[in-house]
């Protein structure tokens, strides 16, 4: 699928048009990478996040397990604080590695990260350079010549003096920024050399603002799970295999966050971290891979724009035995890429092992403890026993873990974008027009019926319709709008994404025909049939719709 910026911004634009998402403090002019969720989006991620608890969490055993494996496993939720101790960061690695890379330009004052810039290799009378660009552009190459224009002095139709070579690269394959024309500078050799960013959000615990007392919010919610294994075991009584999950907040001072709610600095994370012995660890993680994979079809995203991509080996963590990544083709992203919703890792005993012994490295083909100049840990681990004794077999382990790590605030905007449809339709008066339909399934839908009385002047319509979302409202998430047309009415149902729409008329107050007494109209938000349906019947129709 080619990059296409013009659905993105009907996509944005219908956002806060209907209340999906807003900017964080939009009227004092906004913060860059912050999102707000309005009425409409609270409830599709709050349906989201409810969807994926209830099968990892509530109904985790519907599925069939791996051959060979237990007949049944446990899975258990927690929620644990954003502020962890340091050395939780330190330990796992992110005080060390949780970084990007970034240049800073002398002249515009402006920072990149640097594997964001892009650039392309120009001449122009003997005179070679860099030249880059750091935006979403719709086509890099006319944006890179425009730019190429500007620094040389050139109008427009010079252009074709221009000699470019190679491909359109990263800043990182330039060696020598002396040649390099920054993104928003119109003289050479203004980038810095890149230097290491931490992503993790500093804060301080008491009144102290001193090293001691220094703290981060957490920049994922997985180390949550791993410091409480050995207390879910004691309390609950668990045994291997087994899960914890947990979704919750998530910080990262992202440096170019970018692509609306995809990537941004304060996110939502919902996390599994599933326990089991070593000689399993494969057909689990095969298991879990595959299963989150059907997740996202079972709830309507079209499997034309997922994939489910196995990382190469020189892609993977230094801790992960394997990893795969279920991707979507968004909107932003050019023909033949996608972007990320989330990883499933096979993460070895890396993190227990952490945790209890210090900080590991890989030398070779081993996991040690990284080691000071004077041969002590760097970052020691908690010291406490983080194994796992099976009673059964007499056997004591360390638990291997798999890790499904989602981003709930992608997966809303994924289920966003492969919702929404534009349609050339015929009105009442037999015109066309477009309709801006958003096809959510319904199990996630924001509202799942909007309950319409024909006219708002009309005391017993509106008593009845009334009456009909009382009847409604303690299964499902309803809207009651009487305002406009009823045309209008459907069409801002249509793009608020609700499934099903129930229209009081007079029929149902039987007052044209005694044998529709108490029915209503019922429209499907899709096909836009409509069809009368007992009073008596729609709850219960509309419940297996929803369920």
């Amino acid at each position: 699928m080619a990059q296409d910026n013009s659905l993105m911004d009907a996509i944005v634009s219908l956002c806060k048009r209907r209340g999906f998402a807003f900017q964080s403090s939009e009227i004092y002019g906004g913060l860059r990478g912050l999102w707000d969720y309005g009425p409409l989006g609270v409830e599709l991620k709050r349906n989201i996040k409810e969807a994926w608890w209830r099968d990892m969490i509530t109904t985790h055993d519907e599925l069939e397990q791996p051959q060979g494996a237990p007949s049944a496993f446990q899975m258990v939720g927690i929620e644990s604080s954003i502020i962890m101790h340091p050395r939780v960061w330190k330990t796992s690695g992110h005080y060390d590695l949780f970084h990007d890379s970034m240049v800073d330009c002398r002249e515009s004052k402006k920072r990149y990260r640097y594997d964001h810039v892009k650039g392309r290799w120009v001449t122009y009378e003997g005179n070679k350079i860099f030249i880059t660009i750091a935006g979403d552009e719709d086509d890099l190459q006319d944006a890179l010549n425009v730019r190429a224009l500007q620094y040389f002095g050139l109008k427009a139709k010079y252009a074709d003096k221009l000699e470019w070579e190679g491909e359109i690269s990263d800043l990182p394959t330039v060696k020598d920024h002396s040649q390099v024309v920054g993104p928003d500078t119109k003289e050479l050799g203004t980038l810095t050399e890149p230097r290491e960013f931490n992503l993790m959000f500093e804060t301080y615990i008491g009144a102290m603002r001193d090293e001691d007392n220094k703290a981060f919010l957490r920049p994922e919610t997985a180390q949550g799970m791993f410091v409480n294994f050995k207390n879910i075991i004691d309390s609950n009584r668990v045994k291997v295999p087994f899960g914890i999950a947990q979704q919750g907040k998530s910080f990262r001072n992202e440096i170019t966050p970018r692509n609306f709610t995809f990537r941004s600095r304060e996110f939502e994370q919902m996390e599994m971290e599933f326990f089991c012995h070593p000689d399993d660890s494969f057909k689990w993680y095969t298991y879990w891979r595959d299963r989150r994979f059907k997740w996202y079809t079972d709830l309507g995203i079209d499997a034309s724009k997922l994939i489910l991509r196995d990382h190469e080996k020189d892609e993977l963590s230094h801790y992960s035995v394997g990893t795969a990544d279920v991707e979507y083709a968004f909107p932003f992203c050019e023909e033949g890429e996608f972007g990320e919703l989330e990883g499933v890792a096979h993460r070895g005993d890396f993190d227990l092992r952490s945790h209890m012994e210090g900080k590991l490295v890989r030398e070779g083909d081993e996991l040690v403890v990284e080691k000071d100049e004077e041969g002590n840990p760097r970052y020691p681990g908690s010291g406490k026993d983080l194994t796992f004794y099976n009673d059964e077999t007499k056997e004591r382990f360390v638990p291997h873990v798999i890790e499904p790590a989602a981003g709930a605030d992608r997966t809303v905007l994924a289920f966003i974008c492969n919702a929404y449809n534009e349609e050339t339709v015929t009105n009442e008066k037999g015109k066309e027009e477009t309709r801006i339909v958003m096809k959510f399934h319904p199990r996630i839908a924001p509202y799942k019926v909007g309950v319409f009385p024909l006219l708002k002047n009309k005391p017993e319509l509106v008593a009845k319709a009334r009456e009909v979302c009382n009847l409604l409202r303690p299964y499902m998430a309803v809207f009651y709008d009487e305002g406009g047309a009823i045309g209008r009415r459907y069409r801002r149902q249509d793009e608020a994404g609700t499934p099903y729409g129930v229209t009081i008329d007079f029929d149902t107050l039987g007052e044209k025909d005694t044998a529709d007494k108490d029915t209503v109209t019922l429209r499907d938000r899709d096909t836009m049939e409509q069809t009368r349906m007992p009073i008596s019947e729609l709850l219960a129709f509309l419940l297996e719709k929803i369920r």
